[in-house]
């Protein structure tokens, strides 16, 4: 009964290592979604003199989300040229590393399924290989953990500096009443949204990798060798 226990057990482990890394492999594409995304927003501004309005502003941003350097042009209600503005913020860093560390991830589980699918053999032959892989496992958890809060802050952060309420405190005329500014259209956070959620659901499974992949130990096998 014991050498039947000890024995199915390698063939638990293999199908429970890819079981995660096939789920972490999925919950990567997190990450793609906020390395692909554009978004848009519209604003209109009624001026007294229905001549010098814009009903139609278009603003568009996309990642990574450096939005101090997105502009439009907003009319002044005083004659004469529309004046340029900026948005507000720099949110690169969060963003591009939170898509790095997916990237690596990727590329890292990638391989990893590989190495369990095709040559398993040489993979249990010792215990470098678990070691390394619960290693790199930690690692990858950890940088998950500290990425993913750093683009929820950042995400948060961007959903403030493209809030079409907000923006048009920035426009001179909105701060004379006689002129009527409005938002029009709100940018689509729901990809971006689902990053978030998806990449603490790598989290999880990170970690409970941790607890699945503890490298065999050699003073059991002798044990199991003993009896």
């Amino acid at each position: 009964h014991l050498q039947s226990r000890h024995s199915a057990q390698p063939l638990r482990r293999p199908l429970y290592d890819m079981f995660l890394l096939v789920l972490q492999f999925f919950a990567i594409f997190a990450f793609s979604t906020c390395g692909s995304y554009s978004g848009m927003f519209k604003m209109s501004v009624e001026c007294k003199n229905r001549t010098e309005s814009d009903l139609s502003i278009e603003v568009e941003f996309e990642y990574p989300f450096r939005l101090h350097q997105v502009y439009f042009d907003a009319p002044t209600c005083k004659g004469g040229n529309p004046e340029r503005l900026f948005l507000v913020g720099d949110y690169s860093s969060s963003a591009e590393f939170f898509v790095t560390i997916g990237v690596f991830a990727f590329l890292y589980s990638t391989a990893a399924l590989s190495i369990y699918v095709f040559v398993f053999d040489k993979y249990k032959e010792n215990n470098k290989g678990p070691l390394i892989d619960l290693g790199v496992t930690a690692v990858f958890a950890f940088m998950w953990l500290v990425s993913s809060a750093a683009w929820a802050k950042g995400l948060s952060d961007v959903k403030m500096a493209t809030d079409p309420d907000k923006v048009i405190t920035l426009i001179d005329a909105c701060n004379n009443e006689e002129n009527r500014c409005r938002e029009v259209h709100d940018p689509v956070m729901s990809g971006l949204n689902t990053s978030v959620v998806r990449s603490a659901s790598s989290c999880g499974s990170a970690q409970a990798g941790l607890t699945g992949r503890q490298p065999p130990s050699p003073i059991r096998c002798e044990e199991t060798g003993s009896r």
